[in-house]
């Protein structure tokens, strides 16, 4: 049985394009194909480039396998426009043409994976099933965005004082490991923290989450308490778990151990969900997250006010945004969504060589740096050590990095609090248009 789209718990069939100029070889790649026809489906076969783009947008199928040599347009070509006009399709390429440069340029063009000819039915059956579920974040996505639903703004919540708050989320993410993000989200949490301003702090990765560690919270309550009633949650239940840090920061623990993390993933909603029920009982709603990009990241992404992106100067740093980056775009978040953030960022003058310059990461990029955090890891040791943020374990606010993490929390706090000024109906209007990938995944109509 074909898979229900919106997310269904039946084996999932894959359909398959098949793109190759000879026809012996498509059909053959068929007929193994056919052996395991209860898991996968050859939905088209066509010879050329232009063909496989027309049968692409036509029957959007999972997978794509593409030949490189092929008369009138090549697979290269080929792969580089299917990729930006169906995104839910994921191409493997399969070519007697096994050299590094023709891999290379097979990965830029969009392909997930190459095969060589003559390919085992084992390899092959592997290689689509892998390629299948590594895409399964960017498919679902494709097919929210795709969708034309209308899904509701944040229900409103009556907070203790009788006000509505302005719920305002903002996600921390890096898909690099070891950039500081739980640094700079619980900075950016208690930066956000003034007079009447009510923040809450959710440590949302699952595995290896380091929130508690940061501000020496221990607690026997944490977020998998939460998982078995999302659909019912209600106010005191949230508060009885959530924790409260000596500074006054509500803080909600990630699981306590890695293996709990399952009970989390196995409804990777579910986050964004609780979210979107508890929001309005809070101004700022800061979410630190780990480094895959899967279902449950772009859950939260989608809800997000705004999405503070952290790099780091380096190769690895530069090339894992740029990759975050160009997905944003094909999820049509618009630009100023994205706050981009240099973390660890050193003195010019005293720049080694393995860091790379500002202004050439602005240039790679095409896009501008908002917040250079530069590096001090005595004073970063100092406040985890005394389980503060930092920005709460000095009294001179105009040391580094005290003062460029102020600054970023003043630059989001008037970033956001100055569109809760707008009239209640435009507000309405721009929650219910950024809303709808998400309103997909909860089920709303």
């Amino acid at each position: 049985m074909m898979m229900n789209r919106g997310g269904s718990n039946e084996r999932d069939i894959i359909s398959i394009l098949l793109v190759d100029d000879i026809p012996e070889t498509r059909e053959n790649i068929k007929k193994l194909l056919a052996f395991e026809d209860h898991e996968f489906k050859v939905v088209g076969s066509v010879g050329t480039g232009r063909d496989a783009i027309k049968s692409a947008l036509e029957y959007r199928p999972d997978i794509i396998i593409m030949d490189i040599n092929m008369p009138d347009m090549d697979g290269i070509q080929a792969t580089n426009e299917i990729t930006k006009l169906v995104p839910a399709s994921a191409v493997i390429m399969m070519s007697v043409q096994t050299d590094a440069d023709y891999l290379k340029k097979a990965m830029q063009a969009g392909a997930r994976y190459f095969l060589s000819k003559p390919v085992s039915p084992d390899e092959l059956y592997g290689t689509i099933r892998e390629v299948y579920k590594n895409h399964a974040p960017f498919r679902q996505q494709a097919y929210a965005m795709a969708m034309p639903i209308d899904a509701p703004a944040r229900k409103a919540a009556v907070s203790e004082d009788g006000s509505v708050r302005a719920g305002q989320v903002v996600v921390v993410y890096s898909p690099q490991g070891g950039a500081g993000v739980t640094t700079i989200a619980t900075n950016l949490a208690s930066g956000l923290m003034k007079k009447n301003i009510k923040v809450l702090l959710i440590d949302a990765d699952v595995q290896f989450g380091d929130v508690g560690v940061f501000l020496k919270l221990q607690s026997q309550s944490t977020l998998v308490d939460l998982i078995p009633k999302v659909e019912d949650l209600d106010t005191d239940f949230f508060d009885s778990v959530v924790s409260t840090h000596e500074s006054g920061l509500k803080v909600l623990l990630g699981p306590m151990r890695p293996e709990f993390a399952e009970e989390v993933e196995s409804n990777p909603t579910a986050i964004a969900h609780i979210i979107e029920k508890i929001a309005s009982g809070y101004d700022f709603i800061v979410v630190d997250t780990g480094r895959r990009v899967d279902e449950l990241l772009l859950s939260l992404t989608d809800i997000a006010d705004k999405v503070v992106l952290v790099s780091t100067p380096t190769l690895s740093g530069v090339k894992n945004a740029k990759f975050v980056l160009d997905l944003f775009d094909k999820m049509s978040y618009a630009p100023d969504k994205t706050i981009f953030v240099l973390n660890r960022v050193e003195d010019e003058r005293s720049r080694n060589r393995v860091t790379i310059a500002s202004d050439a990461i602005e240039r790679h990029l095409k896009r501008k740096i908002e917040a250079k955090i530069p590096v001090n890891e005595a004073v970063i040791l100092s406040a985890v050590n005394r389980g503060v943020p930092v920005v709460a374990n000095q009294r001179d606010r105009m040391k580094s990095p005290i003062k460029e993490l102020m600054d970023l929390a003043d630059y989001i706090f008037n970033k956001l609090i100055a569109d809760t000024t707008d009239e209640d109906e435009d507000k309405s209007s721009q929650n219910t248009q950024k809303k709808s990938g998400i309103g997909l995944r909860l089920g709303k109509s």
